[in-house]
């Protein structure tokens, strides 16, 4: 059904075609198009910024394009609006969601929150924008523990909602958080079975991983990071062989800026499926990216009031950051 449809607008439509469609598009609209390491590589080669939570978040505010398109997830393309709210933002596919944003609802959060109302509250920037109202700061991967670090250790902390870089931001830190049960689908399932059986093939290999995983898996780790700070460590590591707890989209960054280096994905724990791959990244194809600038739509809208509430904790980050 795409197919035929982007037959009809691009001629004699083959990749490099749709790639040409979406560079025209992006000087007749003003268009930027911002995308997360974890996309397809297809849709990395045409983006004008690679990177993650905090660097896209950057990005989103220092634009001067009339138009934001966003290769990511929602809540990415909300942080683009919040920051940019007579922008034109786009997300190619609005189902792309996340599980960590799904599984802290509002309501719910909100009765947490109450109950702990002498606590600060600082979210993880993997939720939804009603989480960002209600939350005094914002971080990411990137910059968790130098936030918690900058808090005065007498005031209590919530932090929400991915409960296991919470643990590592309390490993890190010495401080104790208050945190909501949250994880991410692709982080909690990778197999310390399988990444043990990995290390016995290829004993030369350093296992690096993100702060997202589960303990059991980063205790093999030699080096915990964000998604930017392992695509770094990669290139200054003197290792020449990596294998890397993560989703599977940065090993695409990783082997075209160390080409000499070997990259291997860890595994789930299910054989059957593409577990170490985010289903709601992947939604995002180039020929929706093509028909969301062509169409204008789908648009990311958000009620002001929110936009308004969660701009506050967003910039907040980004200062102390």
């Amino acid at each position: 059904m795409l197919r035929a449809i982007l037959e009809k607008e691009v001629p004699n439509y083959r990749t490099q075609d749709l790639v040409k469609a979406i560079q025209d598009l992006k000087k007749e609209l003003n268009a930027v198009i911002l995308a997360h390491y974890y996309q397809d590589p297809d849709i990395q080669e045409v983006a004008d910024y690679l990177g993650d939570s905090l660097g896209l978040s950057q990005q989103a505010q220092a634009t001067t394009a009339d138009v934001i398109v966003f290769a990511g997830v929602h809540f990415m393309a909300e942080t683009a609006k919040i920051l940019n709210p007579s922008k034109l933002v786009l997300l190619p596919d609005l189902e792309a969601g996340c599980s960590l944003a799904q599984g802290c609802p509002s309501d719910e959060f909100a009765k947490f929150k109450a109950t702990y109302s002498d606590h600060l509250v600082i979210s993880y920037i993997n939720c939804s924008a009603e989480i960002k109202a209600m939350s005094d700061i914002i971080c990411t991967s990137s910059n968790a523990v130098k936030i918690v670090q900058q808090i005065p250790k007498e005031q209590p902390i919530i932090f929400a909602p991915d409960r296991n870089l919470g643990r590592y931001v309390m490993k890190m830190t010495g401080r104790q958080l208050r945190l909501w049960d949250g994880s991410c689908i692709v982080h909690e399932t990778f197999s310390e079975r399988k990444l043990i059986e990995l290390k016995l093939e290829y004993p030369q290999a350093e296992v690096i991983a993100h702060p997202e995983c589960e303990e059991v898996i980063l205790k093999y780790a030699s080096f915990i990071g964000s998604t930017s700070a392992l695509l770094k460590y990669t290139q200054q590591s003197t290792s020449q062989a990596f294998i890397v707890a993560t989703e599977s989209g940065i090993l695409h960054q990783m082997q075209k800026l160390s080409p000499d280096k070997q990259f291997i994905a860890s595994p789930p724990m299910d054989d059957n499926c593409a577990c170490n791959e985010c289903p709601y990244m992947r939604l995002n194809t180039l020929e929706k990216i093509y028909l969301a600038m062509k169409n204008k739509q789908p648009e990311l809208k958000l009620p002001e009031n929110i936009r308004k509430l969660a701009y506050k904790p967003i910039e907040r980050m980004l200062s102390m950051s």
